[in-house]
């Protein structure tokens, strides 16, 4: 397998008037293309500033990320937006839907960045919903949907554009433990079915131990196989 995602030396410190807080100390990590990885640690170890640095929402103070072979760092924010829409999926823990938007619109909203045909973008739309098993449901706005069909949803909007990584930041957070079954099933999918390299924070051990590889953050520095 080859190299997805290189960090080297990565350290970023936030300046808050005279203080200064150093969320990540000098972190070394490589991942590999189709590994699913699971960051865990306690709250403020630094799991969600990383995994922004990884999908190019954040900058370091200082080190280098590279993925799919670009250091985001060289890249300004136009590029970095252009980029994004390429290569990264979003899952987050609150689903960050549109409420005004049906599942459908939803969907749609990551390929309005790419220039495709209404018939491409259908046809992208329709086999999104088709894999997270809701295609009954593209019409439907989000209050009509429970909290893991809305999830469900934010992952057919995560994979529509086929992006090289996906990052998701606590995915099953706010789901029952069934609703998170589900999700996690659907993770483990993708990942081994369509090759997807997936980042996944979360505090749940559960959840962690269907990744590949756990890594530990605590006050800012990563262990872990």
């Amino acid at each position: 397998m080859s190299t997805i995602i290189n960090i080297e030396n990565l350290s970023k410190t936030y300046h808050r008037d005279a203080e200064e807080l150093q969320v990540l100390k000098s972190i070394n990590m490589q991942v590999e293309n189709g590994e699913f990885l699971a960051l865990m640690g306690p709250s403020g170890s630094g799991k969600s500033t990383l995994l922004n640095m990884i999908a190019g929402l954040d900058t370091p103070t200082s080190g280098k990320v590279t993925i799919c072979g670009s250091e985001l760092s060289q890249m300004n924010e136009s590029q970095l937006a252009g980029w994004r829409s390429q290569h990264v999926g979003f899952i987050f823990q609150f689903y960050n839907l549109m409420p005004v938007l049906t599942a459908y619109e939803n969907v749609e909203l990551p390929l309005h960045l790419i220039n495709l045909s209404k018939e491409e973008r259908d046809k992208k739309i329709r086999l999104a919903l088709n894999l997270v098993g809701l295609p009954d449901r593209m019409d439907h706005y989000p209050n009509q949907l429970s909290g893991g069909q809305q999830q469900r949803v934010a992952i057919a909007r995560a994979i529509v554009t086929d992006p090289s990584i996906i990052v998701a930041d606590e995915p099953t957070g706010d789901l029952d433990r069934k609703s998170a079954e589900e999700i996690l099933n659907l993770m483990v999918r993708f990942n081994k079915e369509l090759g997807k390299t997936i980042i996944m924070v979360t505090h749940d051990p559960h959840a962690a131990g269907r990744a590949h590889i756990k890594k530990h953050l605590d006050k800012g520095t990563l262990n872990g196989a």
